[in-house]
């Protein structure tokens, strides 16, 4: 499965403090929560964002925690946490834990990022309700210890991602195994511990720490499934919860990567038609066709004669990639890539590429997702389905997603059991966001989760093709977001989806020619999903 963190950012943590998860108990009001001083951890002053953003600091910190939860006397490790303090004393809610997703995000720049995003929707007097928390989950960033096996593992110019013969593929199949042996050589004692169950039960030492009896949770994408693994394990210990772009708990985790590879190729398809539309600005095609085949004719070339030396045709295809998460990518990138073709400057390409030089977030990623499920150990499944699927149509992401969690093919044990997700009479109702063209997580886990949730609302973006959207200029869904977790309004029950917001039209197909998106030439607003780490 395509990693599914919906964030990046620039964040320079400065983690102070050496806390250990020592619990105060919380008295509860009839707001929610009394605030009540977090002397389990020693916070010390970090920033967390870049150094122009007025929202940059938090209080951070470690947490320490078993290994292994079931042997809590056993060997430690810890966890990175920051704090963004609520303002509004009288109307304390509580504590409000949010997860980008991934696995393998970074979430410690997302507590006072939450808080400047609820802000920005007009509902700052929501998020200065809360203590909101971020938070490395282990394995991650800041988090020790921190998982890198190979950092030059995804370091350009890698080898096309499509293979056009055997030998091609078994080049791509060798890397694939040395990187899961090098993970298993220097982090086999810690990858048996690094499923979703355990980073669910490190939010509750956090939760024991802070001194809260319940905790509330903002999850995106993959965060949706931690939430809700979070929810099975300690019902009775949620005060409130937002899911949005929530993953099918039926396709954990191979499967999933196939349902991927169907709606990326749909999204792609989509900001090709876009940029034909727009034919006059950007000059790559009259029509959907004309702009794929230019794509491709210039992904042809950049195998032969890579472009500005550094971008071959899977680091094209990685740049591109994130147009089929987030419109928000629909004009720079057509302009990078008009740029190059009208042009031959290379230079609003490369300034997307990612330099190589850092596996933690690939390396946690297919390390959580091995431990979580079984994968097939056969790579005959791995290349028929990958086969099957490219002949169909689904060309742009399906052979790229393979190599992306192949190293799972060669992980030193077999994961799972699969963790059965299971709703409880304790658990208050969730709220559950879905856009219907979302394709990191496909419009079907929203329903999914909404069906094991059964006290849960589901709210459907219609037409939505952003990943993960709220807190995104819709206002429709972040009315409905501020409302629930000021007051825990939910929309009322009804069959299927509970409720409806349409897609915002200059935010699903925006417009090239306004003044601002042309001198900006970049997406503006919340920070955007990215595909590969």
């Amino acid at each position: 499965m395509k990693r599914i963190l919906l964030v990046t950012t620039a964040a320079v943590v400065a983690v102070g403090g050496t806390g250990a998860a020592v619990s105060v108990s919380a008295s509860t009001g009839a707001t929610g929560a009394t605030a009540v001083a977090a002397s389990g951890i020693d916070w010390g002053e970090c920033e967390v964002s870049g150094p122009n953003d007025p929202m940059n600091t938090a209080q951070c910190a470690m947490v320490e925690v078993p290994l292994d939860h079931a042997r809590p006397g056993g060997r430690k490790i810890s966890i990175a946490v920051s704090r963004f303090k609520h303002t509004d004393e009288k109307n304390y809610q509580g504590v409000l834990f949010v997860n980008p997703g991934g696995p393998g995000g970074s979430g410690l720049p997302y507590a006072p990022a939450l808080a400047r995003w609820i802000g920005g929707t007009g509902h700052a007097d929501v998020a200065a309700k809360y203590d909101i928390i971020g938070f490395d989950p282990r394995g991650v960033g800041s988090s020790r210890p921190a998982l890198s096996c190979d950092p030059h593992h995804s370091d350009p110019i890698r080898p096309d991602y499509v293979p056009s013969s055997w030998k091609e593929e078994k080049a791509w199949i060798a890397k694939s195994k040395k990187y899961a042996k090098d993970c298993a050589d220097k982090f086999g004692w810690l990858l048996p511990h690094l499923r979703t169950t355990d980073a669910a039960r490190d939010v509750d030492a956090i939760r024991a720490a802070l001194g809260q009896d319940k905790i509330s949770w903002y999850g995106f994408s993959y965060g949706t499934y931690l939430g809700a693994t979070y929810a099975t394990l300690f019902p009775k210990r949620v005060h409130r919860m937002v899911m949005d772009g929530n993953v099918n708990p039926k396709t954990v985790w191979y499967d999933a990567q196939l349902e991927q590879d169907k709606a990326f190729q749909r999204n792609i398809e989509a900001w090709w038609a876009w940029t034909a539309e727009w034919n006059s600005v950007f000059r790559l095609g009259q029509t959907e066709k004309a702009v794929k085949d230019a794509y491709y004719k210039v992904r042809e070339a950049a195998k032969k004669a890579p472009i500005g030396g550094r971008i071959g045709p899977s680091e094209l295809d990685d740049i591109v990639l994130s147009a089929g998460y987030n419109t928000g990518y629909y004009i720079p990138f057509a302009q990078a890539l008009s740029s190059w073709v009208n042009d031959k400057d290379p230079a609003r390409l490369l300034a997307w590429l990612n330099p190589g030089g850092d596996d933690n977030g690939f390396a946690v990623y297919n390390a959580v997702q091995a431990a979580d499920a079984e994968w097939p150990r056969d790579w005959r499944t791995w290349h028929r389905d990958a086969e099957r699927l490219h002949r169909k149509g689904y060309q742009f992401n399906t052979w790229s997603n393979v190599w992306f969690n192949a190293p799972i093919a060669f992980w030193p044990f077999e994961g799972g059991p699969e963790f059965r997700l299971k709703d409880s009479r304790h658990l208050p109702g969730m709220l559950l966001v879905q856009s219907t063209q979302d394709a990191a997580t496909p419009v079907e886990g929203g329903l999914e989760m909404h069906e094991v949730f059964r006290s849960s609302r589901l709210v459907f973006e219609l037409g939505g093709k952003t990943h993960s959207n709220t807190l995104n200029g819709n206002a429709c869904l972040d009315d409905q977001v501020a409302a629930y977790l000021d007051t825990g309004a939910l929309p009322e029950s009804r069959r299927g989806p509970d409720a409806y917001c349409k897609a915002v039209p200059e935010l699903n197909d925006p417009n090239p020619t306004g003044m601002r998106a042309k001198a900006a030439g970049a997406p503006t607003g919340k920070d955007l999903p990215v595909g590969r780490p």
